[in-house]
């Protein structure tokens, strides 16, 4: 396996890397992004457009359990080891994962999570992402070549994902901390979620931490020592379980990143989140709070 990669590594250091054609089977970049429909933007195409040269695109939703009817649920070990080995991934080599988000970081803490989540520590992620790297004038491109396939084994650390079955009994054992990502007005059920089928709200019991607070203005996340702050002011003690949640298993992955970050590596994700938790839930277990009158 290889020792653990740096958490975060910055466009400077790829760049570093890249000029010194160091990308290839042992250093492999990954182009995360994904969307919201309601953001009106096609990953893929602009990945074919523009991204950083020699990077792969991950596809969050084609790396997933087809057969699950929620969003991108996570994929068995032998669909993930052959579709990362596709990419060109092997054991020994060092992932970089980034999305082209406007928040600098939106779906790639996703990707990092899931690579350790399937036995790969060798994974860092691009601090600021896309953003970063083009304010900063480094090279894009719009040519893509596949890079050769190479073996990839994968060995899922199954206690790391919790399951619908596991929130519903934490809500009257309180054996882990759940934390939301989820804007603040659709926590409190005061907002829409971005599914027309589903309702806002939260899980019982859960604290929530909108994941773009995990970050500065400029896309970078904050430091270990702000980070504390956050989860401090949030009611999170670090030293006790964790369990990150937030619309469909995305962007709940920044608060497992951040809690690495801080020392606490062992954070969870209910996979499902809330579309799976307000399909399936009893109406009690639906929580909102009452909007104050203006």
């Amino acid at each position: 396996m290889g020792l653990q990669a740096q958490t975060l590594v910055s466009a400077k250091w790829l760049a570093n890397m890249a000029n010194r054609n160091l990308v290839g089977p042992g250093l492999r970049i990954l182009d995360t992004s994904w969307y919201l429909p309601m953001m009106n933007r096609d990953a893929k195409k602009e990945f074919a457009e523009t991204h950083i040269p020699g990077a792969s695109f991950f596809d969050i939703d084609e790396c997933s359990d087809r057969t699950s009817k929620f969003d991108h649920t996570l994929p068995n070990e032998q669909f993930f080891a052959d579709y990362v080995g596709n990419l060109g991934i092997g054991n020994d080599s060092h992932v970089v994962v980034y999305d082209a988000s406007d928040f600098g970081a939106f779906s790639c803490t996703r990707v990092w999570w899931m690579f350790r989540l399937f036995g790969h520590p060798q994974v860092s992620v691009l601090n600021g992402g896309f953003r970063d790297w083009v304010k900063r004038g480094h090279p894009t491109t719009g040519t893509y070549s596949r890079p050769e396939a190479a073996r990839f084994t994968a060995t899922m650390e199954r206690s790391w994902v919790k399951s619908f079955e596991d929130m519903t009994k934490n809500i009257n054992r309180q054996q882990f901390q759940v934390v939301d990502v989820r804007p603040r007005k659709r926590f409190l059920g005061w907002e829409p979620e971005p599914r027309a089928d589903v309702k806002s709200g939260h899980i019982p019991g859960s604290k929530c931490m909108p994941f773009w607070e995990f970050l500065d203005k400029d896309g970078m996340m904050l430091s270990p020592e702000k980070l504390k702050e956050f989860f401090e002011q949030s009611q999170i003690d670090l030293n006790k379980p964790l369990c990150g949640t937030c619309g469909s298993g995305v962007t709940a992955c920044h608060m497992v990143l951040a809690a690495h970050l801080c020392g606490a590596p062992w954070a969870t994700v209910y996979d499902g989140s809330w579309y799976e938790w307000f399909t399936k839930a009893p109406p009690e277990h639906v929580a909102t709070e009452v909007k104050p009158e203006i």
